[in-house]
């Protein structure tokens, strides 16, 4: 099957052969046919399949056969993406594949001015790619109208809820005609997103071309257990002993972020960071610098979970295990992209158990555990079985007693020597403290 064979126009074949995009993917094949028709789309595809060239190129080929100019302050395609990193992801995409064709495309997001996206939507936008914050402002500013929209994609939709998007969602899904195209695409899609579905797509056609949230094939996923403070050292020397090249490092907060960075430059090792604080600019600098290689690791939070896509990532590190099962899956999928290996390490604690329990429950796999010398855990990562079930510690066998030997001290013995009156009795005992006899009889005492 060839691009060519799915119905697209010259422009963007022509776009695709200046790629070397040469075959379709699974998740393409079956997804612009489809949209090219009108239909609605729910489809779930691993990351780094191509889910994006399945909605913006037979989105590019409709605008551009259908449909009058855009008028001022309006768009005509709107995409909903969770992050300011995936949103401008997407937006380069319609850039590429689009560039043989006479439309406007642009995105919107926060973190930076709003003024320059005011000005820029007055002359009407073909493809607008947002961030719902965003796009919820400059709708109430009238600076955006959707009077001529005909097609709407939710980009991670999933994610968007995750981070708190449901009520934007509401007020933007209210604004929009009702007569229009809908396209959910994702990796994963949780139960509330089917929900959300059932109520905004016409009879959508459900494409899943690999099974519901899974990890792709070609990421090899190893965890090391690791007692929690020493995290970050153990990452240095994994760094220095197996001499990686470019690594990509998720922590769970800013502050891990941080520490593990300036951890890194004190080393003389040029780092990089990305997370909600940084402003836009900034993150957007990180991330062209370690993709330009001039920076060897790049540490984030997981707003650089989904939307990042670097050629030739050949190894992902979990700093700390994400809260949401998901986005283990997102994580990983930023190596072993567009049918190339690569590797996924998780240095795990005790502490998060569950949630590795649940990475393994949503994927369906055991991962692999190796142990790293010099780095066994004093508190060791309890066991895990497919199904999210996490296995109780065994018990320690109880000590023996040796006749006329004392008791051993251990977990639940109080020792409170003679303030008892029997010295292995509990503490719910009477307390009877005995004065010492100075060979007299206590003062007051009766006789």
């Amino acid at each position: 099957m060839t691009f060519a064979s799915l119905g697209l126009i010259e422009p963007l074949l022509r776009s695709l052969a200046g790629l070397d995009y040469q075959t379709p993917t699974p998740v393409q094949s079956q997804a612009i046919p489809a949209v090219l028709k009108g239909r609605d789309l729910m489809a779930a595809a691993q990351t780094g399949t191509g889910k994006t060239a399945g909605f913006a190129l037979p989105l590019l080929q409709r605008l551009t056969l259908e449909g009058p100019q855009v008028a001022s302050n309006s768009v005509r395609a709107l995409v909903l993406a969770p992050t300011r990193e995936l949103a401008e992801q997407v937006l380069q995409s319609f850039l590429v594949y689009g560039q043989h064709l006479p439309l406007s495309c642009y995105a919107v997001y926060g973190g930076v001015s709003i003024n320059p996206q005011m000005m820029k939507l007055r002359k009407g936008v073909d493809v607008l790619v947002a961030t719902p914050g965003r796009l919820l402002d400059l709708y109430r500013q009238n600076a955006v109208r959707f009077n001529q929209l005909q097609c709407l994609v939710l980009d991670e939709a999933d994610r968007m809820l995750d981070l708190g998007f449901a009520r934007e969602l509401d007020e933007l899904f209210s604004a929009l005609p009702k007569k229009r195209q809908t396209l959910l695409f994702s990796a994963t899609f949780s139960d509330v997103i089917r929900q959300m579905a059932g109520e905004l797509l016409r009879d959508p056609l459900s494409v899943e071309v690999s099974p519901r949230n899974a990890a792709a094939k070609s990421v090899k996923q190893w965890l090391i257990p690791v007692d929690k403070k020493r995290k970050g050292e153990l990452f240095l020397h994994l760094l220095q002993k197996k001499r990686w090249g470019q690594v990509l490092v998720f922590a769970k907060t800013r502050k891990g972020v941080d520490q593990l960075e300036q951890e890194l430059l004190a080393i003389g090792v040029a780092a990089d960071s990305i997370h909600g604080d940084k402003p836009q600019p900034a993150r957007l600098r990180a991330l062209e610098r370690f993709k330009a290689g001039e920076v060897q690791v790049l540490v984030a939070t997981d707003v650089a979970a989904r939307g990042l896509d670097i050629d030739d990532l050949p190894l992902v590190v979990n700093l700390d295990l994400p809260i949401n099962a998901e986005d283990y899956v997102h994580r990983i999928g930023r190596t072993g992209r567009a049918g190339a290996t690569g590797e996924a390490i998780s240095l795990v604690c005790a502490d998060e158990v569950e949630q590795l329990a649940a990475i393994e429950n949503l994927t369906q796999q055991l991962i692999k555990r190796v142990d790293e010398p010099d780095f066994i855990p004093d508190h060791r990562v309890p066991l895990t079985a497919v199904g999210g079930q996490v296995l109780k510690k065994p018990k320690k066998p109880k000590q023996k007693l040796i006749p006329g030997a004392a008791k051993p001290a251990g977990k639940g013995n109080i020792h409170l020597g003679r303030w008892f009156e029997e010295e292995d009795a509990k503490p719910k005992a009477k307390a009877v403290r005995k004065v010492p006899s100075f060979g007299g009889k206590p003062k007051g005492g009766k006789k």
